[in-house]
């Protein structure tokens, strides 16, 4: 490969790979198709760093590639100076509960929120303390004071108090410009508790109103009915702090069509209607927003997001749209299946991956790729049903087993009764067509 991909990013890569993870990074390494899916959504990436809000479904089954391609912009975005907050619903993490499962999912963002230096969650800290000293650094640079002057201390809580000020107008604006202001007396008086009782509040960890009245002397908590307001608060003041804008990632909304009430599902999507409102009303700014399911989940009229009426006379397609001129601006992105010539371009990586790691040399061929292709793809059913997901694992498990016996051959494996080729005329004629004129 002509960029030789670090030893630790390898393993992880192929780990998760193997797992049926998707790696946190070294995507790059790896990435194939999906061009017109990733060129729309870096389009957005422009309208949130102007001040806009973007709003997007990513749709495909499981295996597919939904939770890759939202890694993959995950790693773009930070790399371009944006935060980033990712959640996975689940039974206790919804949009909105009746058991705090709401609240669950604003922490669940907030303890993920990411930077570029801080890649693995657990930035907000960092991004307050940066925020601070840089504007120490802005006034020692601009002014005559010492650092250890009262009129150092009071300019730069001027310059703080002018930047959380932009946010009092939102609602609950005022609330948070209120604690980012005790954040800044905890670092000028060196009160650490204080610091992190503010922390705790803007991670949705004080229970009772009561509590925070003694602790910070606000009476307002972050809970499950409001959770959704400091979010936008948050990326507007981000951007105040230094950043391009702020990304919010949701996958997992499947975990929304499996809620057994009605009236719980319905409370849930009128949650996604508020916020894809806001998006498109300008009612947020410096945000996007990308959620994920399976095509079921939003598409099912009797439990799916199709289900609410209001989004599905927003979302559903324009009677002009069809699988071969698909609308990659539209709001929900449906992915379709890699073809099997971006699949042997991918096994093609991850053949020179797992030869560097491993220090050998490749000697698989490019026809044995190519054949390996063909019996994936040849499988009964599989033009519909097999996904990358699949293949990949099977291709790892193949690597790893040529690199422990090397007296065997990929074709002696493949050919073998566990990767026997399936009869099935109708895909085989597809593989054919398909392979006629591709070369790696």
């Amino acid at each position: 490969m002509e960029n030789k991909i670090p030893k630790r990013i390898a393993t992880s890569l192929l780990n998760s790979l193997k797992g049926g993870v998707v790696p946190r990074t070294g995507l790059g390494y790896i990435a194939v198709g999906r061009e017109k899916e990733i060129n729309a959504l870096l389009k957005d990436v422009d309208i949130i760093a102007d001040g806009g809000a973007t709003f997007r479904f990513i749709v495909g089954k499981y295996g597919s590639g939904k939770s890759f391609l939202l890694q993959t912009i995950r790693n773009h975005v930070m790399d371009k100076g944006f935060v980033v907050m990712d959640a996975d619903l689940s039974p206790e993490r919804r949009l909105m509960g009746t058991q705090g499962q709401g609240l669950a999912t604003y922490h669940e963002l907030i303890t993920n929120l990411s930077t570029k230096t801080k890649p693995d969650g657990g930035a907000l800290p960092l991004i307050l303390e940066r925020w601070i000293s840089s504007i120490q650094s802005e006034v020692r640079i601009s002014q005559s004071f010492s650092a250890d002057s009262p009129e150092f201390s009071r300019e730069v809580e001027k310059r703080i108090y002018e930047t959380v000020s932009q946010v009092e107008g939102m609602v609950h604006g005022f609330d948070f410009a209120k604690m980012i202001q005790q954040y800044w007396i905890g670092y000028q008086t060196g009160n650490d508790e204080l610091k992190n009782n503010v922390l705790r509040w803007l991670r949705g960890e004080i229970p009772t109103k009561t509590e925070c009245k003694q602790l910070l002397g606000v009476n307002i908590i972050i809970s499950d009915d409001n959770w959704y307001d400091y979010v936008k608060i948050l990326a507007l003041f981000l951007v105040k702090a230094g950043y391009k804008g702020m990304l919010l990632l949701i996958d997992e909304l499947v975990n929304l069509y499996k809620i057994s009430s009605s009236i719980t599902r319905q409370s849930n999507y009128e949650k996604i209607l508020t916020m894809y409102n806001d998006t498109l009303q300008g009612k947020a700014q410096y945000l996007g927003i990308i959620m994920g399911g399976t095509p079921q989940c939003v598409e099912d009229t009797r439990r799916g997001i199709f289900s609410y009426e209001a989004l599905k006379s927003r979302l559903e397609d324009s009677r002009f749209a069809d699988e071969e001129a698909r609308d990659f601006f539209a709001p929900i992105i449906r992915l379709k299946p890699l073809t099997p010539s971006e699949m042997t371009i991918l096994v093609e990586k991850l053949t020179n991956i797992h030869a560097d790691l491993y220090e050998y040399p490749r000697k698989i061929k490019e026809e044995e790729l190519i054949e390996f292709i063909k019996i994936e793809f040849s499988r009964v059913g599989a033009a519909k049903q097999i996904t990358p997901r699949e293949i990949i694992r099977d291709f790892i498990e193949l690597l790893n087993t040529l690199y422990q016996y090397p007296e065997k051959s990929l074709l002696s494996i493949i050919e073998s009764d566990s990767f026997q080729f399936s009869e099935s005329q109708d895909t085989d004629d597809v593989i054919i067509d398909e392979f006629a004129s591709f070369e790696l």
